[in-house]
Parts: structure tokens; C-alpha cells; sequence
């Protein structure tokens, strides 16, 4: 073997020698995790890239099934920070700062009584144009009143707003508080959170 062949050779097993000893971080080391951010008002801003947070579930309560009148006639399409999530798969727990996002998004219109309409997978429910957002944070310092959630709408209709003042109490977090599972979280409806 000659000297220079030798000598890569050697500086390959070097380097494979020490990606043996010091492997690459995992997804969640090498991302930094999301925190809520604040207007020096205080006001939340919207969260950034939440589309490429952890999705956990789209409860449906179309119109069509309320007497013409649902109080949330659009899917919830629910994303959960990635941080949070891997805490909360550790724990069991939401830990603090934990965001979720719920993008809203209308059906399709209807063709049959019922609200439903037919397409090339068969009779049902399709999503249609987005409806705007909301958005919940976990507290415990900020949000006393509510649970140590705040909640947050940014518009019911799109484009969805920059930013949003906490809601009252009796506008969202008394329906959390006395309904969803755990800790203020319908975690009834997301199986990847309901364990």
C-alpha cells in the first residue's frame, strides 16, 4: 500500500471513528423548540410554521349536522408544538409553554341534505377553504383565571390576524375546563395524545 493510500485510509477510520462516538443529534436537539411569543402589549403573535408541527386529529361539526347553525362548523385541524409533544409522550404531561394550534377549515358545499356530498372516494364530508385559527398556550404564571391555558382567536375567517388578545374566560376556557380530558385538552379526540 502506498503512503498516501495509507494515510486515507487512515483519515476515513478517523473519521467513522468519531461519528461513532459522537452521533448526530436527534431531530429535537437539532431543531430549537418553539416558544410562545408576546407583542410588548401582550398580545400573542401568530405562531410560525406550525404546519410542520405534529398534527394530532380534525374533530368535524359541520353545520349541516347543527341545524344549519354549528358553533364550529369547520374542521379543527390540531397541531401540537414538537417539543411539547416529546415532553408530553416522556411525561404524560403538557409541560409549560406547550402551544397548540387548531387551523379551522370549512367543508365543501354541500350536495346532499344532510350536508354531505359525493366524490371519486365515495359520500362524505370534504375540506374546503380555510376559516382562520385558534390557538392555546400553557401558562400556569400568565393564565391563573383560566387553568394555566390562554386562548387565543385569530380570526374565523381568513386571512388569519398577525396577532390576538387572550379570550374571557366565558368565551372558551369554561368548555376546556369542564369537558376535555386532560389538563384542558380534548385529548379525547387525538389518539396520538390520548394514552
Amino acid at each position: 500500500m502506498s503512503r498516501f493510500a495509507f494515510l486515507r485510509v487512515a483519515a476515513a477510520s478517523v473519521a467513522v471513528s468519531g461519528l461513532m462516538s459522537n452521533p448526530s443529534p436527534s431531530i429535537a436537539q437539532q431543531s430549537s423548540c418553539y416558544k410562545a411569543e408576546y407583542t410588548s402589549d401582550g398580545e400573542l403573535v401568530l405562531p410560525k410554521h406550525f404546519e410542520r408541527w405534529i398534527y394530532v386529529g380534525s374533530p368535524l361539526t359541520p353545520n349541516a349536522l347543527n341545524n344549519g347553525h354549528a358553533g364550529f362548523p369547520e374542521y379543527h385541524n390540531v397541531y401540537i408544538e414538537p417539543c411539547s409533544y416529546d415532553e408530553y409522550k416522556r411525561t404524560g404531561s403538557f409541560p409549560e409553554g406547550t402551544i397548540l394550534f387548531k387551523e379551522l377549515q370549512l367543508t365543501l358545499p354541500k350536495e346532499e341534505a344532510d350536508g354531505s356530498r359525493v366524490e371519486p372516494s365515495g359520500r362524505g364530508f370534504f375540506p374546503g377553504k380555510l376559516n382562520g385559527a385558534d390557538v392555546t398556550v400553557k401558562d400556569t404564571a400568565r393564565y391563573t383565571s383560566t387553568g394555566g391555558w390562554g386562548y387565543f382567536n385569530f380570526n374565523h375567517h381568513e386571512p388569519k390576524a398577525a396577532t390576538a388578545t387572550v379570550r374571557p374566560k366565558s368565551e372558551c376556557a369554561y368548555c376546556h375546563m369542564a369537558s376535555a380530558k386532560k389538563d384542558e385538552v380534548w385529548t379525547q379526540f387525538y389518539p396520538r395524545l390520548d394514552d
